[in-house]
C-alpha cells in the first residue's frame, strides 16, 4: 500500500502550526493571495525563531508559485562616470567635493570605450549613474545617452536615478516630464530606482539632508512609468529606520506599482557603514552599523510576501551581501542575482567587500548549488538563455581578467581623469602664487 500523497504546502501548514497565532494568521492570508497591510508587514519585520522560519518558508512558497525555479541574472557593466557631487549624503562614501583631489570625471570617449568593451564581452546593458557635478550642463545626461546609442545601437542603457533626473531637469530648465521624454528619445531604456533609501522625509532628513524628497522621487518614477520607461525599486535599510518605516516603504511601492505598473524588480540594499561619513564622524544619533544577518534574511522574505503579486522579481544584491549570503537568500523569496557589473564603485567606496565582477559562470554556479535553474535575462526580464544541468557554456566574460577593468581605488588616483573645475583651478593657482 502506497503512503498517502501529502496535500500541497502540507509541510508549511505544519510549520505554521508552531508559530504564534498572529504570525500564522498573517502568513496564511498571504499564502491565500490576500494583501498584507502595513501593520502586518511591520509585525513580520520583527519576527524571530519559529516565526522567522515560517515567514521565510512562506516567502519561498510564494516565490515558487509566482516565478518558478529560474534564478536570473543580467550581463552588464556599471559606469559611474563621476564621483563629484554637490550633495553630501551622510551614507555616501563614493562622492567627493569638487575641490578634493580624489574627484574624477570620465570623458565621453572613455565612457563609450567602457560600454563598447562590455558589449564585446557579452554585456547587454550598461548601468550609468554618477554624482551630481556642480554647474552641470543640463543636457549632459541626454547627450551622453545619445552618444552611447550612436556607438552601440543595441545596448540597453539603464541610466540615471530619480535624483539625477531631477537635477538634470532643474539644470536644463525642463519639467521632469519633458526631461524624461528627452532621455527616452535619446535612448534611455530604463531607470534605476535608486535614491529611494527609505521613502519617509523625516528619515531622509536625518541621513541625507537636501536629498530628493519622497514626493519628488514618486513623481519621477510615476512619470517615467507613464512614458513607458520601466524602473527598478530599491530600499536601503539598516541605518536609522524602524520596521515600521520598512513596512510602509514596501506598501508604498506596492500601491505605486498598482497605479503605474512600471517596476521590473525590487532590490533590498543593506546599508554599508564602514566608510560612510555619518558613521565615521558620528553625525547621526542612533545610527546602526548596517543590518544584522537575521534582518537581511527577514527583509527579503517580507518583501516577497508584500510585493509578490505586484513586483514579482526580487533581486538580491551580491555586492552588498556577498555571494554566499546572496545564495542563501534565494531560499528566502529572491529569484534574481542582479548583474555581473564588471565595475561597481558606490558600494565598494562604502567598504563593501565585493563589487568588481561576478562572471556569468559563477552566477550559474550559485543558482545550481541552491537547487535552482540559472537563466540569463535582459534588463526588463525577458529570458535570453536557460542553462540546463549539463550546460557548460563559457561566455567571453568568464575568461576575462577582472583586474584589467581597473578599480575605484585606482580610478580616484588617476590624474588623467581628475575633475577640473574653474573655481578649484583658480584657487590652486592663487595658492601657488602666494606660497
Amino acid at each position: 500500500m502506497q503512503p498517502p500523497v501529502p496535500e500541497p504546502n502540507a509541510g508549511l501548514h505544519r510549520l505554521l502550526a508552531g508559530t504564534s497565532p498572529e504570525v500564522a494568521r498573517i502568513l496564511d492570508r498571504a499564502l491565500s493571495g490576500a494583501d498584507v497591510a502595513a501593520e502586518e508587514a511591520e509585525r513580520l519585520l520583527t519576527v524571530t525563531g519559529a516565526d522567522l522560519t515560517a515567514t521565510v518558508a512562506a516567502a519561498d512558497v510564494l516565490r515558487r508559485e509566482t516565478v518558478g525555479e529560474l534564478v536570473t541574472y543580467v550581463v552588464n557593466r556599471n559606469i559611474n562616470f563621476t564621483n563629484v557631487c554637490i550633495k553630501g549624503c551622510g551614507f555616501c562614501a563614493f562622492s567627493r567635493d569638487y575641490r578634493e583631489e580624489e574627484g574624477y570625471i570620465l570623458p565621453e570617449e572613455e565612457i563609450i570605450r567602457r560600454a563598447r568593451e562590455a558589449w564585446e564581452l557579452g554585456a547587454t546593458e550598461v548601468c550609468v549613474q554618477a554624482g551630481l557635478p556642480p554647474k552641470m550642463d543640463g543636457d549632459l545626461y541626454i547627450n551622453l545617452t545619445r552618444r552611447i546609442k550612436e556607438a552601440l545601437p543595441s545596448i540597453h542603457i539603464h541610466g540615471f536615478s530619480p535624483e539625477e533626473v531631477l537635477y538634470g531637469s532643474v539644470r536644463s530648465g525642463r519639467t521632469i516630464r519633458d526631461y524624461l521624454l528627452a532621455l527616452r528619445d535619446a535612448g534611455v531604456g530604463s531607470l534605476p530606482g535608486t535614491a529611494a533609501e527609505i521613502l519617509d522625509d523625516e528619515v531622509r532628513a536625518r541621513i541625507a539632508a537636501g536629498r530628493i524628497r519622497t514626493g519628488q522621487w514618486i513623481e519621477v518614477i510615476r512619470t517615467a512609468h507613464e512614458l513607458g520607461i520601466p524602473t527598478t525599486a530599491t530600499m536601503m535599510f539598516g541605518h536609522v529606520e524602524t520596521p515600521g518605516h520598512q513596512a510602509r516603504h514596501l506598501v508604498l511601492l506596492r500601491d505605486l506599482q498598482r497605479a503605474s505598473g512600471g517596476f521590473t524588480e525590487f532590490v533590498p540594499l543593506s546599508f554599508v557603514h564602514t566608510e560612510a561619513p555619518m558613521w565615521k564622524r558620528g553625525l547621526v544619533a542612533g545610527l546602526r552599523a548596517g543590518p544584522t544577518g537575521v534582518e537581511v534574511w527577514r527583509v527579503h522574505a517580507v518583501a516577497r510576501i508584500v510585493l509578490n503579486k505586484t513586483i514579482p522579481n526580487l533581486q538580491v544584491s551580491w555586492v552588498k551581501e556577498g555571494p554566499r549570503m546572496a545564495q542563501l537568500l534565494l531560499g528566502a523569496g529572491a529569484n534574481d542575482l542582479g548583474g555581473t557589473l564588471i565595475n561597481e564603485s558606490i558600494s565598494t567606496a562604502a567598504g563593501a567587500g565585493y563589487g568588481q565582477l561576478i562572471p556569468p559562470h559563477e552566477m550559474r554556479r550559485l543558482a545550481r548549488e541552491a537547487g535552482r535553474v540559472p537563466a540569463e535575462r535582459s534588463t526588463t526580464y525577458k529570458i535570453r538563455r536557460v542553462f540546463g544541468a549539463g550546460d557548460a557554456a563559457v561566455d567571453p566574460l568568464d575568461t576575462a581578467d577582472a583586474a584589467s577593468f581597473g578599480s575605484y581605488r585606482q580610478l580616484i588616483k588617476m590624474d588623467r581623469f581628475r575633475f577640473r573645475h574653474p573655481h578649484r583651478d583658480r584657487v590652486g593657482a592663487r595658492d601657488q602664487a602666494t606660497s
